[in-house]
């Protein structure tokens, strides 16, 4: 291609965007391969220099980034509007398709082909964990100071039970130090690095100017804050009117609000404070249900955050927030309310702040903090991905309870006599699947749920 593609209307950026939607499969680095392929190589939208700019830059922003990847290039494109269009569009089918998955699930999980699939499913869904901290971990620890990190975070955590929030604040610390007196050890390079490759000319190439809504505005950036700040306090004072009848939603409000501002590394690295407050702190659903909610966010378009909308509509369905004849409409509106409050700050970061991270491109003083929240992440995974796994292959308790090193002989077989031994199979070739030859996520869901509710009907599982 030897000439600049033509511009691109509006409409034509809306049918892409809402396609998009409904194909971004494959977690953060399937949607980033989706739309590097589409708006790089074949439309020419923008440069591969451009696009790898804005990738940078959202990844140091807390959220999905691939969602706010969407959001940027639909914000330099076509403003404001652009930019909420593509964000939202990035999100609206995950989550329509997520209420009824949630529905069905909520409805019917206790029969027993449905609790045969999700049987099989928590196996790989472990796995799949495993698999996200192995390939965070490869892309991140890349020196000693960052490993030791991560098993500060994993000890932390795991023994512990200090609070993410205060493993995300301590990192940073550590992190806006050590990119002072060891920048070159916290740089952020490599997750995607390579050199840049010649596509052709792009409507937004290299050699383009900015446009004025993205270049610095105190007058805009002000605009975008407050339209940002009504956005969320107006549906928190509505939940707070009726809170005194029904606290829970706004209990949701408050809890998701701070989860977005935690999503630094993916919805891996907030899972572990969304379980804390949603499992253990608000009782809203159980660890299994947990897992499984997991799955189904595997397992459907868009981002895989977008798990907080099987937790809200678990809240709302199974604590009957709305009356007994309301079920359906309380779940639905409890998984709306969560996922406003958790996507609400990504758009007004990228569309208050994209102006500004432009500017200040290439520095290590904001990548550092990022590289050592990112490394802290990968001990926290592993945590999360430990804690599935004993609920999986123990789902009735491992009954170990030690008192000394003496007891170890006489408990550890009885704990090993009580583990599901199919789920350790399942979990076992999920986790071989993935990492040894790089099957895809919906691949072996699929193939455990299958053979999950074949053990299960068989009764082979525990």
């Amino acid at each position: 291609m030897s000439s600049r593609p033509a511009a691109v209307s509006f409409l034509q950026a809306l049918r892409f965007w809402g396609h998009l939607g409904l194909v971004s499969f494959g977690g953060p680095a399937g949607q980033i391969a989706i739309m590097h392929q589409e708006l790089v190589e074949r439309r020419h939208w923008i440069s591969e220099r451009r696009f790898l700019h804005a990738l940078n830059y959202c990844m140091v922003l807390p959220g999905p980034e691939a969602q706010q990847l969407a959001t940027y290039i639909g914000w330099l494109m076509h403003r404001n509007a652009g930019g909420l269009m593509a964000g939202g569009l990035f999100v609206l089918p995950s989550l329509v398709l997520l209420i009824g998955l949630s529905w069905v699930y909520a409805a019917f999980g206790h029969l027993a082909l449905v609790a045969g699939v999700f049987y099989g499913v928590k196996p790989a869904v472990t796995a799949i964990v495993l698999q996200a901290a192995h390939r965070i971990g490869k892309r991140t620890l890349r020196n000693s100071v960052l490993g030791s990190l991560a098993l500060a975070a994993f000890v932390g955590i795991f023994f512990f039970d200090l609070p993410f929030p205060l493993i995300v604040l301590v990192a940073a610390a550590l992190g806006v130090l050590g990119g002072r007196w060891r920048p070159r050890l916290f740089q952020l390079g490599g997750a995607h690095g390579g050199a840049l490759k010649g596509y052709g000319p792009a409507l937004i190439d290299d050699d383009t100017p900015s446009p004025l809504h993205a270049r610095p505005d105190r007058a805009r950036l002000t605009r975008v804050v407050l339209v940002g700040a009504a956005c969320w306090l107006l549906p928190m004072l509505a939940l707070r009117m009726v809170a005194q009848t029904q606290p829970a939603f706004l209990a949701m409000g408050w809890f998701f609000s701070k989860a977005a501002l935690l999503t630094f590394g993916g919805a891996y690295a907030v899972l572990p404070y969304v379980y804390q407050g949603a499992v253990s702190h608000f009782a809203w659903l159980s660890a299994g249900q947990m897992i499984d909610g997991l799955a189904l966010g595997e397992t459907t378009p868009g981002p895989l955050i977008m798990v907080v909308a099987f937790v809200g509509f678990m809240a709302g369905y199974a604590h009957a927030l709305l009356g007994p004849d309301q079920l359906f409409l309380a779940g639905a509106l409890a998984a709306v309310v969560v996922t406003w409050f958790t996507f609400l700050p990504s758009f007004v970061f990228v569309l208050a702040g994209g102006p500004l991270v432009e500017a200040s491109r290439d520095s290590v003083h904001l990548t550092a903090p990022l590289t050592a929240i990112t490394a802290a992440v990968v001990g926290v995974i592993v945590n999360l991905a430990l804690f599935f796994a004993l609920h999986v292959l123990w789902p009735a308790g491992t009954g170990l309870q030690v008192r000394g090193v003496a007891d170890l002989a006489a408990v550890i077989p009885a704990t090993l006599q009580r583990m599901d031994g199919l789920a350790l199979v399942l979990m076992l070739a999920a986790a071989l699947a993935l990492l040894r030859f790089g099957r895809s996520v919906p691949q072996v869901i699929l193939t455990c749920a299958a053979l999950g509710a074949w053990g299960h009907w068989l009764g082979l599982g525990g």
